[in-house]
């Protein structure tokens, strides 16, 4: 007679290759062509010594003049080249909204983990962390930069401790799921704890939620970054910067308004790639939304 015999192994734990679904989610049309639109506007950063010119460069004679050959998006009211300016001015923006996205999630996984685990005063840090997102981001972000120096650093410091907190509170929550999970509680009860446990079983269940997360902090970081060069907070006037170059628009915006609508139309094009790229790669990594559209 036949017996059944039960193997008795705990579950194992989901170990998802991260780098391989993000690679797969790229099949989809939608995130390859908003990624492939973010590279191109990366390498145009990159590249801006030598497809544009010196944008610190003044010619007061032919000030707020039109389009021409050497300027093709015309000079504003100091003679500098506009084109030259936006194209310096998307390293501002792009490197700022990548330094503050990374900044929040080095700083937001870490402290996201430990008060999701439940470790010694992470009531206290919760506690602190809601007390930072009760206040508005953008007031944060400018008085952070008033008490510092002017230049790019300024700017990404004072931009990425506001987002810090809210990238805190979604590690958390996933953690506070994740710990629950059955495959979690046999690795616990076999031994696991400690930093292993958080390496093999916690932190690689969290990277999906935390890469969607990171494109939205890096959207958001550009639009703060343009209102306090608008503002003229954190940057020297001549730094190239599309806030500053809306700024400098204001008062020509009757007679010119196309020296406020270039920086205007690239810094939302950008924004709306990203976000669009975020909404794009959480329907890819989300296994449920996934199983939802099989359906």
């Amino acid at each position: 007679m036949a017996t059944l015999e039960i193997d008795l192994v705990p579950a194992q734990p989901p170990r998802p290759n991260l780098l391989r679904r993000v690679a797969g989610a790229f099949s989809d049309p939608g995130i390859a062509i908003f990624a492939a639109l973010l590279a191109g506007v990366l390498l145009l950063a990159l590249l801006a010594p030598l497809i544009a010119g010196d944008p610190l460069a003044i010619d007061p004679a032919r000030r707020l003049s039109y389009p021409s050959a050497d300027a093709i998006w015309g000079r504003d009211h100091l003679g500098r080249d506009v084109f030259a300016r936006a194209v310096f001015g998307s390293r501002m923006s792009l490197g700022v909204g990548f330094s503050v996205a990374i900044i929040a999630t080095v700083f937001g996984v870490t402290v996201g983990l430990y008060t999701g685990l439940g470790r010694l005063g992470s009531g206290l840090v919760m506690r602190l962390n809601d007390a930072m997102m009760a206040i508005p981001a953008i007031l944060l972000a400018i008085a952070l930069a008033a008490l510092m120096d002017a230049g790019l650093a300024t700017i990404i410091v004072a931009i990425a401790v506001p987002e810090i907190p809210r990238m805190v509170r979604l590690v958390r929550s996933v953690v506070l799921g994740v710990r629950e999970q059955p495959y979690v509680t046999a690795a616990i009860s076999i031994g696991t704890s400690g930093l292993p446990l958080v390496l093999r079983h916690i932190l690689p269940n969290t990277l999906g939620p935390v890469l969607v997360q990171a494109t939205y902090v890096c959207a958001s970081a550009i639009i703060a970054s343009a209102v306090l060069s608008f503002l003229g907070v954190g940057l020297s006037p001549e730094t190239p910067s599309w806030g500053g170059m809306m700024a400098d628009a204001r008062s020509h915006f009757r007679d010119h308004p196309e020296l406020m609508a270039y920086p205007g139309v690239l810094l939302s094009l950008l924004v709306l790639t990203v976000n669009i790229l975020g909404d794009r790669l959480s329907d890819a990594l989300d296994p449920r939304k996934r199983r939802r559209g099989s359906l």
